[in-house]
């Protein structure tokens, strides 16, 4: 098992990535790795994600904190994200310029356009408007855990989570990168090219690109 101190170091090397690559901004959004099978290390409550210390993370579990400073107050939509889907140990929470676009408007997020959306983006899941840190917006995130790997946060953000930090780093930066050049298409009045749905699903079953993902049905 990891040790403390160094899942921590690569949550503030998460934080660093997601500032110096447009991913995050201000003291918006909080970052977590799960520690042991009920526990998960998560950014204290009003940190700049850029420049997290070691103990600007709190140990929570089921009980609520454990140790460390005032957890962010989004800590149950990572708990029960950590509950549903027990192959998951890292959650990324933000509002990245583009993608939080796509969130607060009617667009559909395409993901046909090239080899990582397809498979990063291959099932999005829309969550309607909840207050920020409320059981509400936590009890909605938890119901759609098994459906997806991506959520939009209906005028608030996204949140991505994977099986390892770098993993939920790279589906992050596919999801923005996929909702910048949707929208500068649609800007520019470019027809994009998507792939059909059967190339789609020949990729995904075939191609070998990485494990296919089995969702349940909604």
């Amino acid at each position: 098992m990891m040790s403390r101190l160094e899942l921590v170091k690569q949550l503030q090397q998460t934080g660093v990535f997601m500032m110096e690559h447009g991913l995050a901004w201000g003291i918006a959004g909080n970052i977590s790795a799960r520690f042991t099978n009920d526990q998960f290390y998560i950014s204290a409550s009003g940190t700049y994600l850029g420049e997290m210390e070691v103990d600007d993370f709190s140990l929570c579990s089921g009980a609520g904190l454990e140790e460390g400073k005032k957890q962010s107050k989004e800590f149950l939509m990572h708990q029960g994200i950590y509950e549903e889907r027990p192959e998951i140990n890292a959650i990324l929470h933000s509002s990245p310029f583009f993608s939080t676009m796509i969130a607060c408007s009617g667009l559909d997020l395409p993901a046909n356009y090239f080899v990582e959306a397809m498979y990063y983006l291959e099932r999005v899941e829309r969550i309607p408007y909840r207050h920020p840190g409320s059981r509400e917006l936590a009890s909605a995130v938890k119901q759609k855990a098994k459906l997806t790997n991506v959520m939009l946060l209906e005028n608030h953000g996204v949140i991505v989570y994977d099986k390892s930090l770098k993993e939920a780093r790279m589906a992050l930066q596919t999801l923005e990168y996929t909702a910048k050049m949707h929208i500068h298409a649609l800007r520019q009045g470019v027809g994009m090219q998507g792939l059909t749905r059967e190339l789609q699903h020949d990729f995904l079953q075939n191609a070998g690109y990485k494990p296919v993902r089995n969702w349940p049905e909604n």
